[in-house]
């Protein structure tokens, strides 16, 4: 791995304990046009593009598809998941992996599904200081898993996709990764299994952020004290 190693983090499920919130949201969003769904459906969908999640839960349950219902989905789910924001809380490790990497001026950046202001609460709990690239849904052509968030962000770093370590913690991301042609990294803080996120493309499989904050140079960062995950 060359020495312009740069990282890019997904948000929900892999900085911050918020996917079954956006579950709950969603679930919530859906009985507001009158359809009911069990949680591990929709959960299974956690992490994609909100436009393809509502049209992939639309198609499952029989409903036609168009762009107002769409549109409706999408803003019953953020007025919902808003309601929830203060129950989120960071993963165990989180801001002490992402201050680690900052010591060791490796450059880093947020890419996330969600649309700016939804992600505006979550981001604000993490405290992602003003200097470090955030992408979001609004800021590119198509969300996961579509490569566009992961070009974008390392296009921010000014570092080249093939030096970036791309760490997720659902499928959507690590097939968004593997299609940029980026490093993937898998958590297993947002409820998908090791050999899911094996298959759909991580290179290490890590519990949480202070799991792999542990083990950084498996994934080829040079580190000149041991960290910990409690600081």
């Amino acid at each position: 791995m060359s020495d312009r190693t740069v990282f890019v983090f997904d948000l929900d499920g892999t900085l911050v304990d918020s996917v079954y919130q956006h579950v709950l949201a969603w679930q919530e969003a859906l009985e507001v046009v009158g359809i009911q769904l069990a949680v591990w459906r929709i959960h299974r969908r956690i992490g994609m593009s909100g436009g393809l999640f509502a049209g992939g839960l639309l198609r499952e349950t029989g409903r036609p598809v168009d762009a107002a219902m769409v549109t409706q989905l999408q803003q019953a789910h953020a007025q919902a998941y808003r309601r929830r924001a203060g129950q989120v809380r960071l993963l165990p490790g989180a801001r002490q992996l992402l201050t680690h990497l900052s010591d060791l001026q490796v450059p880093w950046a947020v890419a996330t599904s969600g649309q700016r202001e939804a992600a505006r609460p979550t981001l604000e709990v993490l405290e992602v200081p003003p200097e470090v690239p955030v992408v979001t849904r609004d800021q590119v052509a198509h969300a996961k898993p579509d490569p566009d968030l992961f070009l974008a962000a390392a296009q921010r770093l000014g570092a080249e996709i093939t030096d970036a370590v791309v760490v997720g913690d659902s499928v959507w991301d690590l097939l968004a990764a593997r299609r940029a042609r980026a490093l993937g990294v898998g958590l297993l803080a947002g409820g998908y299994g090791r050999e899911e996120l094996e298959r759909a493309g991580a290179y290490r499989v890590y519990e949480d952020p202070g799991d792999l904050l542990i083990h950084l140079d498996e994934v080829g960062v040079r580190t000149p004290y041991p960290p910990t995950a409690d600081g």
